[in-house]
């Protein structure tokens, strides 16, 4: 369904219910996804994603339309994830590098994650990363979005994005090779 009518059926009080439904299995997986490569782990990821959603449903009749439903959304789910991995150093009192560390035991540890230590490398790479590049990258590179929906989504300019994956790849290499 498309989004027009996914938010047609939410905004009239009789389908509220149904459209809601419709729009949280159409876009669930997706958020689902983003948000676990940022947090790694699957219980925050499953929370955070439930989280979303109930911010999704608590604002959407203030979504103006003027982007996409889905960058909306992701949207959201950046911000959560950014507040989420703040929350976690302060709470803990935790360096970038310590929280990047914890995160990366939880991989070695995790019996829901699959691939070859190709991949498992590629991960702890990733963790070494600040949490806004990290972002750009998994945005960019797994995600395959554009530029212009990473700034929309981000609110950040497209120069600076680009700016910011470079660097994130740079990184990524020179860990790979170490």
């Amino acid at each position: 369904m498309e989004d027009p009518e996914l938010l047609r059926k939410i905004r009239n009080p009789e389908t509220r219910s149904y459209g809601f439904n419709l729009l949280v299995r159409a876009y669930q997986q997706r958020v689902y996804w983003h948000v676990r490569k940022m947090v790694v782990d699957h219980d925050d990821a499953d929370d955070l994603t439930q989280e979303v959603f109930i911010k999704v449903h608590k604002h959407i009749d203030s979504f103006r339309e003027d982007a996409q439903l889905f960058t909306w959304i992701y949207r959201i789910a950046t911000n959560e994830c950014l507040t989420f991995l703040n929350k976690k150093r302060r709470r803990f009192f935790l360096p970038l590098e310590d929280v990047g560390k914890e995160l990366a035991s939880k991989l070695d540890s995790s019996l829901e994650m699959t691939g070859d230590d190709i991949q498992i490398k590629l991960q702890k790479a990733l963790l070494k990363l600040p949490d806004k590049q990290r972002l750009v990258f998994n945005m960019r590179y797994f995600d395959e979005l554009s530029y212009e929906d990473m700034a929309q989504i981000t609110k950040t300019s497209v120069g600076a994005l680009k700016a910011s994956y470079h660097h994130a790849v740079k990184k990524v290499e020179d860990y790979l090779t170490q």
